[in-house]
């Protein structure tokens, strides 16, 4: 039997309508083109006999049941996200799917959206609304001050510029 891991702590439930919509194309790729290939390869590597020194099917087995594990915690996770495509009232304010402009004390900028744990990625400065920086800046108005304790020490931000995507429709990605 396995090493015993703690189940992770489950993330907000909360995904927006593009976040949504790539977990969903996640999940038809990995059924509907990736597993039938994946199955095809293992059924023609067993058929050339002694499976223990078959690369082919050793790998293919292993992908197979990596797969497999991906679709069934994908679609478990779709159907308990809620998706938040509407845009609050109070514009001016930070709420979920808001792209935040800030200033820290050096006068240097930086800008970030607030996504769902299922789809934040720094590389695209999207940050999960469970991160520290995110619940700092969440229900803050515009120029107000946010502090974060970080390894280095304190740091300052100021926000600066609050803005939501007009449509969920958007196809330029920088909602």
């Amino acid at each position: 039997m396995g090493r015993y891991r703690k189940p992770r702590p489950r993330g907000s439930r909360y995904i927006t309508a593009e976040g949504e919509q790539a977990l969903r194309k996640e999940l038809h790729q990995l059924w509907k083109i990736e597993r039938p290939q994946v199955t095809a390869i293992v059924h023609e590597a067993a058929k050339n006999g002694d499976r223990s020194e078959n690369g082919d099917y050793i790998y293919g087995k292993k992908r197979l049941r990596e797969i497999d594990s991906r679709v069934r915690f994908l679609g478990k996770r779709l159907e308990e996200l809620q998706v938040v495509d509407q845009i609050p009232d109070e514009r001016d304010k930070v709420y979920f799917g808001a792209w935040i402009s800030l200033e820290d004390d050096n006068g240097e900028e930086q800008r970030y959206r607030i996504v769902g744990p299922d789809e934040f990625d720094l590389s695209q400065n999207k940050l999960s609304m469970d991160s520290p920086m995110a619940r700092a800046m969440l229900g803050k108005r515009l120029d107000e001050e946010i502090v974060l304790n970080s390894p280095d020490g304190i740091k300052r931000f100021y926000i600066i510029d609050i803005q939501y995507p007009e449509s969920s429709c958007d196809q330029t990605g920088l909602l």
